[in-house]
């Protein structure tokens, strides 16, 4: 029979093993994320590169146009409604937006074939997105952009030039990028 003490013993040295074995994975898959970021970027359109201009209609029916020069640096987020990650980042995509919607433009790209509108619809409602959502029913600004996996991000500054892919990064991490994206 265990004792007491040994029960607890086994039950901490557990719960430690498995807040490790989490931390690993989380770690595994941010490591994935970086190398596939680095990936696209070796693909074409990584860092210097101009942005590929597009139209596209919104979700609120209007038009936006990307490309060229913009009063306003702009993020521009691939994501799809059944995304796991895009799930995860959208919270902090939110407050980045909400604290420095002034000094720059968030454009919310969804890759539509992949898709379903209702889905779409809900996840922006579900997740408060007040920047423009942005609908590619069409796939091609998704294949202009040449990306591996969503969500992916590109950062382009004033003058329509990428300074940055990147994939779901801790909110203090996205907000440095931003303020840096702001600042160039």
């Amino acid at each position: 029979m265990e004792s007491k003490t040994t029960r607890k013993r086994n039950a901490l040295v557990l719960a430690l093993v498995l807040i490790l074995a989490g931390y690993a994975v989380y770690q595994s898959l941010h490591k994935k994320h970086q190398e596939e970021a680095a990936l696209a970027a070796e693909r074409g359109l990584g860092a210097n590169t101009a942005a590929p201009g597009f139209t596209l209609k919104g979700l609120d029916g209007q038009t936006y146009t990307a490309g060229g020069e913009r009063d306003k640096p702009m993020m521009i987020n691939f994501w799809a409604s059944w995304c796991g990650p895009c799930v995860e980042e959208a919270p902090d995509l939110v407050k980045v937006y909400e604290k420095y919607k002034d000094q720059f433009d968030l454009y919310a790209v969804n890759v539509t074939p992949g898709d379903k509108m209702d889905n779409i619809r809900k996840f922006v409602q579900d997740n408060g997105y007040s920047f423009p959502v942005l609908l590619d029913e069409q796939g091609t600004v998704a294949e202009q952009y040449r990306f591996i996996v969503i969500p992916t991000s590109f950062l382009v500054d004033k003058h329509g030039v990428i300074r940055e892919v990147i994939n779901v990064l801790p909110a203090d991490q996205l907000e440095a990028k931003i303020k840096k994206l702001i600042a160039s």
